[in-house]
C-alpha cells in the first residue's frame, strides 16, 4: 500500500511538473515575437550545449529573456526553436507542423469533433523525453486552443468567443 500511495504520488509530481514546463513554452511561444533583435550575445556554456546538441543547425539566431535563451534555426530544412536556462540546460524543442505530421489519433479526434474549425496555428513541443502538441482551432463563433500530451487525445487549453 505505501508503495503505490508513493507511486502515485511521484506520478503526480511528474504531471503538475510537466504542466509548468509546458505553460512555459506557451508562454514563451507567445512572447517570442518580443525580441528585439535576433542575433544577441549569448553565453558559451549555452552555444556549445547548443552545438552538442543540433550538429548541422543553420542560420541560428539567438534571443535573450530573463530566464531563457531562445535559438531560431533550420535543421533538416525545417525551421525549429529550442530554449535553454541560463545554465546551459536545455528546457525544451518546438516546431511547426502541419495537420498530416500529427499522430492518427489526435488527427482523427480533430477531425471527429472539431469540422466546423479550421486549425490557424499547429505545434510540436518536446520537453523531458515528451511530445506535446498545441493547436489553434478557429470558426466564425470562437477561437479554441488544443493541448495533447502525448497521443491520448486533447483537452481545452482555452477558448474564447470572437
Amino acid at each position: 500500500m505505501q508503495y503505490y500511495a508513493q507511486s502515485l504520488e511521484q506520478s503526480k509530481n511528474s504531471i503538475m511538473k510537466n504542466k509548468i514546463l509546458i505553460g512555459v513554452f506557451v508562454l514563451v511561444t507567445g512572447i517570442s515575437s518580443a525580441f528585439a533583435n535576433g542575433n544577441e550575445e549569448v553565453n558559451q556554456r549555452i552555444i556549445n550545449a547548443f552545438q552538442k546538441e543540433f550538429a548541422g543547425a543553420q542560420n541560428v539566431q539567438w534571443a535573450n529573456a530573463k530566464e531563457f535563451v531562445k535559438a531560431t534555426f533550420t535543421l533538416n530544412e525545417q525551421v525549429v526553436y529550442a530554449y535553454y536556462g541560463q545554465d546551459g540546460r536545455l528546457l525544451g524543442v518546438t516546431r511547426n507542423i502541419v495537420s498530416g505530421q500529427l499522430p492518427i489519433n489526435l488527427l482523427t479526434d480533430l477531425k471527429k469533433n472539431y469540422n466546423n474549425y479550421w486549425i490557424t496555428d499547429l505545434f510540436e513541443m518536446a520537453a523531458n523525453n515528451e511530445s506535446g502538441y498545441y493547436v489553434t482551432l478557429v470558426n466564425s463563433d470562437y477561437k479554441i486552443v488544443l493541448k495533447s500530451i502525448g497521443t491520448n487525445g486533447w483537452d481545452v487549453f482555452s477558448k474564447e468567443k470572437k
